[in-house]
Order: C-alpha cells, then sequence, then structure tokens
C-alpha cells in the first residue's frame, strides 16, 4: 500500500511538502506543516494508507493510517 502513503517533509525553504514515496516532485507546497498534513490526510482519506510526518530534521516524528472510505475503528487520541 506504500504507492497510497503521503510524506510531509521540509522543503527547503522554509516551507512543507506532501509527496508520495519516491516522487521527484511535490503534489503539494504549503507554508506551514499543518496545512501540509491536513492535505496528506485528505489524500489518504479517499486513497487509503499512511500520512508519514517528518520533523524539520527529516526524521519520521509521527505517522496516521487512514482506510480508504470510514474507519470501523478510528483513532480514540485526539492531536
Amino acid at each position: 500500500m506504500a504507492d497510497q502513503d503521503r510524506h510531509v517533509v521540509p522543503d527547503g525553504d522554509g516551507g512543507w511538502d506532501v509527496k508520495k514515496p519516491d516522487a521527484k516532485r511535490a503534489s503539494g507546497s504549503f507554508d506551514t506543516q499543518r496545512e501540509a498534513i491536513a492535505r496528506a490526510r485528505e489524500i489518504t482519506s479517499h486513497t487509503g494508507g499512511e500520512t508519514v510526518i517528518h520533523g524539520r530534521d527529516g526524521r519520521i516524528r509521527d505517522k496516521d493510517t487512514s482506510r480508504k472510505g470510514n474507519d470501523p475503528n478510528p483513532p480514540k487520541d485526539r492531536r
């Protein structure tokens, strides 16, 4: 399912990108990480897959798995 995953990564200019794994170009560029995370989650909510959130240092900070359609077991934590 890695093709449906989206990574939120720093773009090098102070902004944030949403990328598919191994993509050369970003599918979206945003001023804030919050905006990029929202877009990545929107995409994975339609396609299924995982939103992988990286910190400024490039290391994985958090992950959020989405199922296509309604999730019968949604996460209980509220971030």
